[in-house]
């Protein structure tokens, strides 16, 4: 099937004009409705030209998000806290071990396209990916970003990022997940991004035999991230929330 979206020309989010992105990191897992009230907050900010754009990498303690697109069937069993919200997409799992990016840039002044705003996430993910050596690829048909399992059977694939957005006044935010060693059990619970399908599983990089940390896979969104959409403040922040 051809991925319309490996076509899209995604120079323009690189040529932002202005300064740089802040970079944030919470070295301690964050409420998540805390966590949407911040993004929520500065969103605004931006729009209203009173903020620089903002990614923040975080954590969140176990729980599951249901998107705008969410069906009650998608939660198997209420393991963890359920929490409606606004982005798009199904039902996700976030935890320990997992990297959020939530991002929030104003795509009037980059921009305004959801479709290829999508496809700049994508391709972070896939940069960032590929600094360990693992080959994440879009699927025209399923959201976030997969990886070819051939030593589970032919056909498998397991789901290793997941992408969700929000868009107010064109400022972007919530964001990304990228599982770098989170308990995989976790997902059994939910039928992830609504994808029931067996040969489509859930993966990280430890699964993958990559033993890196968060900390790895931050150096290496940051690098990811200036290439695709420019450059990070000289200054970066870190929060104990």
């Amino acid at each position: 099937m051809v991925n319309v979206r490996e076509t899209l020309d995604l120079t323009s989010f690189a040529a932002s004009g202005g300064g740089g992105v802040e970079w944030r990191i919470s070295d301690s897992p964050v409420d998540y409705l805390e966590a949407v009230a911040a993004m929520e907050t500065r969103a605004a900010a931006i729009a209203a030209g009173e903020a620089s754009e903002l990614v923040w990498l975080l954590e969140h303690p176990p729980l599951y998000t249901s998107g705008t697109s969410g069906k009650a069937g998608d939660l198997l069993a209420p393991r963890f806290p359920l929490f409606s919200t606004g982005r798009g997409g199904q039902v996700t799992y976030h935890g320990p071990g997992q990297r959020v990016a939530y991002v929030m840039l104003d795509l009037k002044r980059r921009q305004p396209d959801v479709r290829a705003y999508v496809a700049a996430l994508e391709e972070w993910i896939i940069r960032t990916l590929d600094v360990f050596n693992v080959r994440g690829e879009r699927r025209e048909d399923r959201v976030g970003v997969w990886v070819r399992r051939p030593d589970k059977g032919a056909g498998f694939e397991d789901k290793i990022a997941a992408i969700g957005v929000r868009l107010k006044r064109w400022v972007s935010f919530h964001g990304i997940a990228i599982n770098v060693e989170p308990d995989l059990t976790h997902f059994s619970a939910i039928v992830p991004c609504g994808v029931a399908d067996p040969r489509y599983g859930v993966t990280s990089l430890v699964d993958l035999g990559h033993p890196v940390g968060l900390t790895d896979v931050d150096i290496a969104l940051k690098q990811a991230f200036e290439k695709v959409f420019g450059p990070i403040e000289a200054r970066e922040t870190e929060t104990t929330a």
